[in-house]
């Protein structure tokens, strides 16, 4: 990959896109010159050129914040990069997790909403079964919440059956939801189940 990249058309920079290989956010963007590549390459974490210092510099050197490559591409004119990254903390120095998270309506694209609020109902656990209804679900255990999975998803299917549009819609966000805790309190997450089903579409 390295040896095909235009670095005469970018006078030596090449724009790096950053995105979380989990959710699909883009977390920011900056630049590398080719040693700032080959840095990447060999360690696996994200290094820029800093046109400010002057210098290499590896996202995280200071804050402990790295972004650890998953994967990368080059655009079809091979003067962009796409890295899939697994950020560790927040990636912007604001204490934001991406550096683009000012949207005049504050907006957010469906998948980054949704993996956020997984980490949301995780962060639920062990807390005080008063303070939410999926702490108290937590704390009523395994078994009441696959009941309420249970529950949902029949509920989703006759919504669906009787072709109620807004119902299905609605008992589809609860079986969502509680299919979620459910996971959560088996330590797994929809990333197991995404493998899965990538798995499955191999073969």
């Amino acid at each position: 990959m390295k040896n095909q990249i235009n670095w005469k058309k970018v006078n030596g920079l090449l724009p790096v896109i950053i995105q979380n290989a989990q959710t699909c956010e883009v977390l920011m963007l900056g630049y590398m010159n080719q040693e700032a590549l080959e840095k990447t390459l060999a360690e696996k974490k994200v290094t820029f050129f800093s046109r400010t210092k002057q210098r290499l510099w590896t996202k995280g050197e200071t804050s402990g914040n790295f972004l650890n490559v998953a994967d990368m591409s080059l655009d079809c004119d091979n003067d962009t990069l796409l890295i899939l990254a697994n950020p560790i903390g927040e990636t912007c120095h604001t204490g934001a997790e991406s550096c683009f998270h000012q949207f005049e309506r504050q907006t957010e694209p469906d998948w980054v909403f949704f993996s956020k609020l997984e980490r949301l109902l995780n962060a639920r656990k062990g807390a005080d079964p008063a303070s939410s209804y999926t702490a108290s679900l937590y704390a009523r255990g395994t078994k009441r919440i696959a009941q309420k999975v249970g529950e949902e998803g029949v509920e989703t299917a006759l919504a669906a059956t009787v072709k109620d549009r807004n119902e299905t819609i609605c008992e589809a966000a609860d079986l969502a939801y509680h299919l979620t805790v459910l996971l959560q309190d088996a330590d797994l997450s929809w990333a197991d189940v995404i493998g899965k089903l990538k798995e499955r579409h191999a073969k």
